[in-house]
């Protein structure tokens, strides 16, 4: 999941975006309201921390901006403690919760998984692929009850090509999905994590597909 991090407190940034990052996502960290808002305009998220108190555009205005746009991804305001009107300005503006510096790094990743998850509501559970079952509420997939066992990078990877079965996705999307926008990467970390990925896959019935200067495609192989 890519998620973008508003929040001008480096080392809680810093903090937050290391948390986040082992779990197996990547993190868009801004601490500058307005170049948030420009970078969510053009390349969106699948979720969104931010905090109240921002300079150039504070964080009510990034949320008001986010959903007068139509954005629907999930968003969490981080506030002061005891700040009951910024709290309430965040939900007003169309936040999905919020949360109370200081706080435990294992609430935060609890708020989103259980947001995370209410956004995936009109998908299904569970999602059958090859011969394979992915269930997107504990980001496991399984043959036959047995996990697969997929490195987080991998499991990122996977989650995006699922995402967009049958279609291709870019290599910059899917090193922006890995690792953050602008991330300095070599793309052949991308192009491993690709191939370790499709051998787990295709004994299971599972193929990705690439296409030269288009990227790759995951779709279940024909049983021709």
């Amino acid at each position: 999941m890519r998620i973008a991090l508003v929040e001008d407190n480096v080392m809680l940034a810093q903090g937050v975006s290391k948390v986040l990052t082992d779990d197996g996502h990547s993190v868009d960290f801004f601490i500058d309201g307005a170049e948030a808002d420009q970078h969510l305009r053009r390349e969106g998220a699948d979720f969104a921390i931010i905090d109240i108190n921002l300079p150039s555009l504070d964080g009510v205005s990034l949320v008001k901006r986010i959903r007068s746009r139509n954005q629907s991804f999930p968003v969490i305001i981080l506030t002061a403690r005891g700040s009951t009107n910024d709290r309430v300005g965040g939900l007003d503006a169309g936040a999905d919760d919020y949360l109370v510096k200081p706080f435990q790094m294992e609430e935060l990743k609890a708020r989103i998984r259980a947001l995370s998850r209410r956004n995936v509501d009109l998908l299904p559970e569970s999602e059958l692929i090859g011969d394979l079952t992915y269930n997107r509420a504990t980001r496991r997939l399984c043959f036959e009850e047995t996990p697969i066992e997929l490195t987080r990078r991998e499991l990122t990877l996977f989650e995006c090509l699922l995402s967009k079965k049958s279609q291709y996705v870019s290599k910059t999307t899917l090193a922006d999905t890995q690792y953050g926008i602008g991330a300095d990467i070599n793309m052949n970390a991308v192009e491993l994590t690709i191939s370790r990925l499709r051998k787990k896959l295709l004994r299971h019935g599972v193929s990705i597909e690439a296409a030269r200067g288009i990227g790759y495609m995951m779709n279940e192989l024909s049983e021709d």
